[in-house]
């Protein structure tokens, strides 16, 4: 049993994930759904995983016992690699990418999305939990700005999920391990490569969060993710990594910068296979960057609600969308909802007589 063949035939069940675990058969993710596959039962990850990769990066599991990676198979797809372990034994997720970058019309994304993609500087956070599809959505705004804006566009990964090729943009795509140590060790130089907009793959501490910030605040348009689930919420993440002492500089600084959030999640459709996104946007007016100033955010879900004319949705408001057009079942909707007892009430109001169940 050779890595590729599993792959290969992820792919063609239309699965995202390939999980292996020493003695167990492959387990595929698929619409969702864990499913085990009949292919023979795995007795050492290493046979699988070893022959594709370096000897450095052999050398580098084996010391630290953690390892993202990209692999791709030609004409198939690309994958995002992680390697672990667990029990003493070598463990692997392997995540499928497709080769063909979705536009933002193809995602169904909110129409805001391109008017958010096109500013001239400012920060955009990209959020909501693993899995949830980010990588996605920022692929297809970077996408989007290829098309539309000549500019440099500079991407610090880890790994490299999707390969951009220059349009009107030049991109450089940067990978954690292989071209630069860290996120915040490529933010420091960032500035002398002359980006116009900057993509970093995951704000996971104080220095990265903080020169992300600055370079927004020094004219830059950069994206980043966070696995927070809304706006609010995000605000806070961002804020509380920094000690008390900054934390009222932050606010001032993140007021003048942030563009928008838009924070996303996955939900069975009621058709039964496939999935589809949901989405929650926060566009930032002069309102809500008085808000983030002054310390009020969990007031930004009411400006998110009114926001509708500067193209802000709610995730609660979202799912009803997708429930009035028989997208998504109720009981899902439900689960994923911020707030299920507004949901409820809302649902009951908005479908004429009460939910769809």
């Amino acid at each position: 049993m050779h890595i590729d063949d599993l792959l290969r035939d992820l792919v063609s069940r239309e699965g995202s994930d390939l999980h292996l675990r020493v003695g167990e058969p492959p387990v595929f993710r698929i619409h969702g759904q864990l499913i085990r596959t009949n292919h023979p039962v795995v007795e050492r990850t290493e046979d699988l995983i070893y022959p594709i990769l370096s000897e450095e990066r052999k050398k580098r599991f084996e010391e630290f016992m953690e390892l993202d990676l990209s692999y791709e198979i030609e004409g198939v797809s690309r994958f995002r690699v992680n390697c672990f372990r667990q029990r003493g034994k070598m463990g692997a997720v392997l995540r499928a990418i497709p080769v063909k970058i979705k536009t933002i019309d193809e995602l169904m994304l909110p129409a805001v999305t391109k008017d958010i993609s096109l500013r001239p500087r400012g920060l955009v956070l990209v959020t909501g939990p693993t899995g949830s599809g980010k990588s996605t959505t920022l692929a297809a705004i970077i996408d989007h700005i290829n098309r539309n804006r000549r500019c440099h566009v500079i991407t610090i990964e880890d790994p490299i999920e999707f390969v951009h090729q220059d349009n009107l943009s030049t991109i450089n795509q940067r990978e954690l391990e292989i071209d630069t140590h860290s996120f915040a060790a490529a933010l420091k130089h960032v500035m002398r490569q002359n980006p116009d907009v900057i993509l970093v793959g995951e704000m996971r501490d104080l220095e990265t969060i903080s020169l992300a910030i600055t370079a927004a605040e020094t004219g830059h348009l950069v994206f980043a993710t966070l696995h927070t689930t809304d706006a609010p919420q995000t605000i806070d993440r961002v804020i509380d990594v920094f000690p008390p002492a900054q934390q009222n500089q932050i606010r001032m600084q993140l007021s003048a910068t942030i563009q928008a959030v838009i924070s996303q999640t996955l939900l069975p459709k009621a058709e039964g296979t496939g999935r589809v996104a949901a989405f929650e946007v926060m566009v930032a007016t002069q309102a809500i960057r008085t808000l983030i100033r002054e310390g009020k955010t969990h007031q930004i879900y009411s400006d998110i609600q009114a926001g509708a004319e500067h193209g802000m949705i709610s995730l609660d408001q979202y799912l009803i969308d997708l429930l009035k057009k028989g997208i998504v079942r109720y009981e899902d909707a439900m689960l994923k909802s911020s707030n299920p007892k507004e949901f409820e009430q809302l649902a009951a109001r908005l479908l004429h007589g009460g939910p769809r169940r």
